[in-house]
Order: structure tokens, then sequence, then C-alpha cells
């Protein structure tokens, strides 16, 4: 039983107190995205015969994986024997008691051939799998379904179709009606009328998002066989809210447009044949962790390996993780672990360490590339009727503002901002002259290369209004969208890492939605100051919906708190400048190779006065180590005082008479010392206001913490005046004494200063004589750089004199070439004659003005088959006639003519060129319908007098 609880606790979702059934037979791991199977990814893929597990190449793979795949197997052998032992059957919908609370409900897009792979899934679904699957379709709405009795025949499960407001049971399967969209709310499915025209229609991904909003983490969803893109909107949804994508092996599938957009565009976890779908899914939920309502508690042992985990991460991408919100990153880790059939996060740290692969996926995994064009569509509406014109309002004068879309993703907002922007140019008038440029930015490059490319799937239309996929849409041949020449000029896209990277200045609109809720609050913080500082005063802040400025009400004013938009303001007290995201986290120095790593000194008060209290507490200060002073404790303006001139806060420059070299020698040997041992120095005698004053100064250079490594800490100590003893009695020393005592020690001290001066002026020397030598043969090394930069200009202008030569004989080919075409195509056109030029595989090259009149032809059918073409002309064997033509390379002429009675002589003559090569052919068409007329009127005159000489003949 302690076996079987263990297990139960495994399993996220619990039906009357009891796990799922397992497959019927053992679930391999996983075919992720990225295994080797389904060719997407450096994945290892795994046997499921007998011997050892290998990975590619054949090489056997470590043992805790097989060991692992042991464990799984004696976990579902257990599994099963617990629900025979304690089988239950699910409650029917009749039944008047709710539906259980927790189970998965899986959401599954078919469109084209889904019946096929709906079958192939169901196939592999147990009686008693504790899911609840609910079918989308595109249907034919005015014919009635009948895929509850064609599916009801291959599965055990209860199918029936959708009725409004009816609840969702596990072990059942819901198929939605013809003509409606559905949506889930607190499980119960909800009917719709469709939203859109015939054809525009994207029920699986209305219900897909409202699957995800619903379910969340808990959210599943899955594309089989279709046409289209349908669904991958929906996936991106899901995939936002940590669910799991399941996507139909294209290969395997009868149609593979819907399963393609979704591997296209990286959103598949799990890549499989329809049949195996299930037992994949059955083995993901089995290492699912339970679900509770509050946030995972993360122990110190999976907080170790989750700090592990970002340095892995750190590593290789150069991005730290480490303020992002823990909730979110272990429960993004902790869904790659259950892909893999992990349970602890030490063996999927393990499994990272050795597959770049997988660090890559994970880095994909925790970006959360989630966008759509106009999301929270109101908030757009408003920017663009209310607040861009006010702004505009404010620039009479007109000019370009600058904006920038902070974490844009593959660039829809982006898009969208110069979309609204020049619908608000349109509304205010073409007397506005006003320009905008976009940056877009993104920490993800696979993201920004695809935002450069601006294509869409067919989708977007579900976002976007289709007055708006006309003007500012190209549609593709393959049914994709792609951003219009206009907009597109607008946005400039790079790389970027808001965190690390420096920001935009002098903005007008700043975009930023759903990336401040994945950090933590005090970045959060940093990121919005940030933002104030890259604004212009007035400049607008876009956040997402579920974003504030927190409690910097005095930097922003709200313009509208549904929509989220903030107008920058100036604060009344002066602000600190804002912290440049340099500073915010320490890169890696794989990120950026050549810059050192610079902790921020964070609470510096805080770390010095807690060493000064455990050390010292004399009057001390803190420098860096070329002296210049960060911290003072105590009062030092004994030791201590401004040097003349300009402001100087160098400790070596404050220093007083009698401080200054002891200061300057117990740095540098302090730099030189083993940790926590100081450099001490005894009696130093300063000059303090007209008196001196005696005190031991002590140097070290601090290790620790790290916010104080190679800082140094001088303190100052207070001395009594030394006493002598005379005839046994401790007394003040006479005046002579003490001052023959001071200067024994000033000689002392000022020798030991010559001696150091003396060494470092030899050091020097030698520094020196070695620079001189270099500079000397640095000098050499120019001296020929010169001559041969010389000789290189001689030649450089020599070649610039030749190029100016051809560019000018260019030219003038260019002029008499343009000539030469200005006279063809004035001699073509004065003819009358339609001519067609065609090439061996009949596309068109150039045609006159008389051949558009006979085959409809325009100047982008250049490069068209001209059988592919309308025409008037009814010449079917023209293609054979070309071709006997260029085989024979004689001539042919034949009269053909028109579906409007005209005729023409069609004349076919290989086309040579200048050095008698045959590149084609020229068709040219005569008009011969007079000549035709007359034929038949002569003909007819002909028959008319054979039939009276007849007549005079058959009389005699």
């Amino acid at each position: 039983m302690a076996t079987i609880n263990s297990i139960e606790r495994l399993s996220p979702f619990k039906l009357n107190s009891r796990p799922p059934e397992p497959p019927r037979r053992y679930a391999p791991p996983l075919l992720c995205q990225g295994g080797e199977h389904s060719g997407y990814g450096p994945f290892p893929s795994f046997s499921r015969r007998g011997g050892p597990i290998r990975g590619r190449g054949g090489f056997a793979l470590p043992v805790f994986f097989q060991l692992n795949r042991i464990k799984n197997r004696l976990k579902l052998l257990v599994m099963r024997k617990s629900l025979k032992t304690n089988a239950i059957t699910a409650p029917e919908p009749s039944s008047p008691s709710p539906p259980p609370d927790l189970f998965p409900i899986v959401g599954i897009g078919a469109s084209a051939g889904g019946l096929e792979a709906l079958e192939q899934f169901f196939s592999g679904v147990p009686a008693d799998s504790g899911m609840a699957f609910v079918i989308v379709q595109h249907l034919d709405p005015t014919h009635e379904g009948m895929m509850p009795e064609l599916l009801q025949r291959g599965t055990p499960l209860a199918v029936q179709q959708v009725e409004e407001g009816m609840s969702v049971w596990p072990n059942h399967v819901y198929i939605i009606p013809p003509n409606r969209d559905l949506s889930l709310i607190h499980g119960t499915l909800h009917l719709f009328e469709p939203g859109a025209a015939r054809g525009l229609r994207l029920p699986i991904d209305f219900f897909f998002r409202s699957l995800a909003e619903n379910q969340r983490e808990r959210s599943i969803g899955i594309i089989l066989s279709g046409m289209g893109s349908d669904g991958t909107l929906g996936l991106r949804a899901i995939k936002e809210m940590a669910g799991v994508a399941l996507v139909q092996d294209p290969a395997t599938a009868k149609f593979d447009g819907m399963p393609r957009s979704a591997i296209d565009t990286g959103l598949a976890d799990i890549v499989a044949p329809a049949e195996e779908l299930c037992e994949r899914l059955l083995a993901y939920l089995q290492m699912a962790p339970p679900h509770i309502p509050v946030l995972p508690v993360v122990d110190d042992l999976d907080q170790s390996g989750l700090d592990k985990v970002m340095i892995l991460l750190r590593a290789q991408t150069g991005h730290d993780f480490s303020q992002y919100k823990k909730s979110t990153l272990y429960r993004r880790i902790e869904r790659r672990m259950r892909l893999h059939q992990f349970d602890k996060i030490a063996h999927y740290l393990r499994y990272l360490q050795e597959n770049p692969g997988e660090r890559e996926l994970l880095f994909k995994e925790l970006l959360i590339g989630v966008t759509r064009f106009f999301r929270d569509a109101d908030a757009w509406a408003q920017l663009r009727d209310v607040f861009i014109p006010q702004l505009l309002a404010e620039r009479l004068a007109g000019g370009p503002l600058r904006a920038w879309a902070a974490g844009c993703s593959t660039g829809e907002e982006a898009y969208s901002l110069g979309i609204v922007f020049k619908e608000a140019l349109e509304q205010l008038g073409t007397g506005h002259r006003f320009s905008l440029q976009i940056f877009a930015t993104d920490l993800d490059p696979d993201a920004i290369a695809k935002a450069r490319v601006g294509l869409y799937p067919a989708n977007i239309a579900a976002d976007v209004s289709p007055e708006r996929l006309q003007r500012f849409f190209i549609r593709e041949d393959s049914g994709s969208y792609r951003i219009g020449k206009a907009i597109r000029e607008l946005v400039t896209f790079a790389p970027q890492n808001v965190i690390q990277d420096p920001p935009f200045t002098k903005l007008d609109v700043l975009i930023c939605r759903n990336l401040l809720i994945y950090l933590n609050s005090e970045l959060q913080h940093k990121l919005i100051a940030l933002f104030h500082y890259s604004l212009s005063p007035g400049g607008i802040l876009f956040l997402g919906s579920a974003e504030t400025i927190a409690n910097l009400n005095d930097q922003f004013s709200v313009l509208d708190s549904k929509s989220r938009l903030y107008r920058r303001e100036t604060p009344a007290v002066r602000l600190e400048p804002a912290l440049l995201p340099t500073m915010v986290l320490p890169m890696h120095a794989s990120g950026r190779p050549g810059y050192p790593n610079i902790l921020p000194i964070v609470n510096l008060q805080m770390l010095a006065d807690q060493i000064l209290l455990q050390r010292y507490a004399p009057a001390a200060v803190l420098v860096n180590s070329q002296g210049d002073i960060l911290y003072i404790s105590g009062r030092t303006g004994k030791y201590l005082e401004p040097a003349a001139g300009q402001a100087n806060w160098n400790i070596f420059a404050m220093a007083r008479e009698g401080l200054r070299e002891p200061l300057l020698r117990g740095c540098q040997e302090a730099f030189q010392q083993p940790a926590d041992e100081p450099i001490v120095q005894q009696g130093l005698r300063v000059r303090t206001n007209g008196d001196y004053q005696t005190i031991d100064l002590t140097v070290q250079a601090l290790k620790e913490p790290d916010a104080l490594h190679n800082l140094l800490m001088v303190v100052f100590t207070e001395v009594v005046t030394p006493a002598v003893k005379v005839r046994g009695k401790p007394v003040k020393a006479t005046a002579l004494e003490v001052k023959i005592e001071q200067l024994e020690r000033e000689t002392q001290r000022l020798r030991e200063a010559l001696q150091i001066t003396h060494e470092e002026m030899q050091t020097t020397h030698e520094e020196l004589k070695s620079a001189n030598e270099e500079l000397q043969s640095t000098n050499e090394e120019l001296q020929s750089s010169n001559e041969e930069l010389t000789t290189s200009k001689e030649e450089m202008q020599s070649l610039n004199e030749e190029l100016q030569t051809v560019n000018a004989e260019l030219q003038a080919k260019v002029e008499e070439l343009s000539r030469a075409n200005n006279d063809m195509k004035n001699l073509l056109n004065s003819t009358d004659i339609a001519t067609i030029f065609l090439d061996e595989e009949l596309r068109v090259r150039r045609f006159t003005t008389k051949a558009a009149t006979l085959i409809k032809l325009i100047p982008s059918d250049v490069g068209r088959m001209v059988t592919d073409i309308a025409s008037d002309l009814i010449y079917p064997g023209l293609a054979i006639d070309v071709a006997e033509v260029l085989r024979t390379l004689m001539f042919i002429e034949k009269p053909i003519h028109t579906r409007d009675e005209r005729w023409f002589t069609a004349r076919i003559m290989p086309y040579r060129t200048l050095d008698n090569r045959i590149d084609g052919v020229v068709l040219t068409l005569v008009e011969i319908t007079d000549w035709k007329r007359l034929e038949g009127e002569l003909l007819q005159v002909r028959q008319e007098l054979n039939a009276q000489r007849a007549d005079q003949a058959g009389g005699e």
C-alpha cells in the first residue's frame, strides 16, 4: 500500500481517489520535440527491444537512464494491479453529483482526414483513462454530423455531441456540433454562433484558448490531421499557461497542414503517430506532480538543483534567469522533466549537462514567446483613437516619433503599433507630417528572425479584421499573410536582453506587454524606473493586462487603468539616475567576452558597517584600488581634508601631512598580503590644524563578501603620547626626548620610502627601456606599412581612374540600350502587329500592345507560360508548332481565328541571338479578317457563276 500511495502522489489528476489507468503496454520515453524518430532535433532515441538503451550512433546511454526506465515499468505494473483491485466506474452525466474537479480535459483539433486519425488515436485509449476528450472539427454547417456514431464503434468511451451547458465528465468524448463555436467555462461546455464568415472560422483556436484560460497548466491540446493552420494560435495559448502540446507526426497524417504548422512554430512537445499519442500522454501524466492550488514549495535540494540549472543555462546562452519568478522557473523545468520521464531534478540536471540541445529547448521554454496581433483589442483601439492623437497634437510641427516594443517575440505587437499609428494619422488627415520609428527587441534570436520575415499563418484572421488584412497584409499563394512594405519599413528588429543591455532613449511610446509578470518584484521595479528614464516627458507606456507600475505613481500618470496605459511624468523631487540594465544582473563571461564581471555594490553601508563592528571601532574609509573613497565611517577630518582646486575624493589627494606616503605604501603592500592579514603602521605623526596627532594606520585588502572584493579598508586609530620612565617612575617624556624619538621614526620611514621609491624607479626605468625598444620596433613597422599604404594608394588611384572610365562606358551603353529599347518598342507598336517573344518553354519574355488585345497579357505576366493565360485565340496546337519550329528551325505560318470570328495569320519563327544561337521563338499575328471576308465573297461569286454556267449549258 505504501508503494501504491507513493505512486498516487505522482499523478496530478485524481478520479475518486485513484490514479488513471496506464497504457496496456509499456510506454517508452516520450518522443519530444527534438527526438530522433521525428527528425526534429538532437535528442537520443530509445529502443523498445531488450538490452541496453542506445542513443544516436548506437552508443549506450548512461546507466541512470536505463534505471529510470526500469523504475517506470515497475510503477506501471503496480498501478495496473491497484486499478484491477479497486476498479470504480466513472459516474454518468445523469448522476446528480457534480463531476470531479481535478481530471485532465484534452482538446483535440482535427480537420480533413480527421476521422481516420481520431480512430487511430482512440484505439489506444483505455476504457477508464480518467480523462475527458473534447473534439473540435471543421464541419459542414449545412449537414448533420455523424461523427458520434462513427467514432463510438471504435472506442469503449461514451461519445456524444455537445449540447449547451453540458458538464464535462471523465471517460467521455464530446464532439462539437456543426455551425457552432465551443468554449469551456468552469467544467461546462457552451456553444456560440460563429463570429466569422464561412471559410474564415477557426473553431480549434477558439476552444483551445478557452481551455488554456480555464485549465491553465493542466491544459492539454492535440493537433491531428487537417489542412490549414487552425489550432496553432490555440497551442500558443496553452504553452503560455505551461500546458502540453501533442501533434500527430506529419508523415502519418493524411493531410499534414495543421500538424506541420504547429511543429514549424516550435510549439509541439510530443510528436508521434496518432495511435501512439495517447500512450505518450498517459506516460506524461504519470510523472506529473499532484495539482494543488498554491505555488509549489521548493525544498533545499530542489532549490540547489534549480540554481544549477540556471548556471548551465547561463553558461550556454549568456543569459541569467535568476531574477525570474521561482514558481515560473520551477513549473517550466518541471514540465520538461515530465516530458523526459524524470521524477527528480537531480536526474534531469544530469541529462541537461549531457545534452546541449535540451539546454537550448529549455531556454526557449523559459522565454515564453507568446503573443498575437491586437491582443486586448479595446486597449489598442483606445491607443489609436485617443492617446496617439493627443501625442501628435503636442507636436504640431510634425517630425519623427520613436517607439520601443520590448519583448516583441515574433513581432505581432510591433506591427500592431505600426498599423494603429497609420490609422491614427489617416483619422487626423493628410496635413500632418509625422513618421514613426519602432525598435522591436527580444531575447530570442529565432523569434527576431521570424519577425523580420513578417510571414504569419492564415489563422491570424481571428485577430486581424478583414479590412486590415486587405490593407496592411499581402496574401501569399500558400494562404499565409505577409506584412506589407509600408508597415515593415517602420520597424527595426534586433536581439536584446532588456535586463542586461542598454535601453533605447527619447521614446514617445514604449510597449512591454506580459513580460514583467515573469520577473520578481525587485526587477519589475527597476525596469519600470528604466522605462521612465527611456521615455520622453509625456511619453506613453503600454503594459500588459496583468501588469502595473506598482508604487511609482509620482513617475507615471494613469491614462486608462483597465487598458494599462500610462503617461510619463516629471516628478517634483529629482530622481536618482536610473540604474542601467548592465548593473541589474551580472553578465556571464561567455555572454559578452572581453568584459569583466562587475558585481553591483548593493547595501554598501550595511556591509561596511558589519566589517567595522566586527574588527574595528575607530574612523575608517572604504576605497577602491585607485584610492577613490566609496564610503566613510566615523570622523575622519583629523586625517583627511579636501584638496584645493577641483573636487577630488581620492584618499591620496586628501591625506594630511605625514599620512600620504604611509597610505601609498600601505595600499601597495596590502594587495600583496595573504587574505585577512592587514598592514599596520604604528606611531605615525600627522599634522592636524597646527598640531600633531600620533596614530596607527591599518590597511587591509578585502576578499569577501563578493560585493567588497578587491576593495581596501583604511582605519585610523589614535594613540596617546609615549611615556618614558625616570628613576623608576613613569613620567611624561621631555620635549627634547620626544622630538628626538619622533625624528628617528620619521628618518626611518623616509629611508624606507626612499628605498621603495628607488626600487620603483629602477623598475620603471627597465619598463621604459623595454617600451622604448618596442616603440622603435613599432616605428619601423609603421614606416614599412606607410610605404605599403603609399604604394596601395597609388594603385587605388589608378584603379579608381579605370573604374571611372568603365563607369562612363557603361553609362553610355545604358543610354544606348535605353534608346534602342525605346526604338524597338515604338517600331513594334507602330507596325500594329501583335508580336510575342517566347522562350523554349513558352514563357513570355516581351509583347506588344496589340498582342495584349488578343491574349490577356499584363506586365506581371512576363515569365508565365503563354498557354496558362486567357486568350481570344483558338489555337490549341501552339505548343506543338513551337516545338516543331525549335526542332526544324523552319518557320510555320497558318491562319487561325478568334472567338469573335476574326482571322489572323500566325507566323512562328526561331529567335536568333547575335551570336547565331536559338533562344526561343517569335510569334507574330497579322489580322486577315478582311482578306478572309473577300475570299468568302469571291468564293460565293465563283459558285454563283459556276451555277449560271451550268444552267446555261443545260438549257442549250
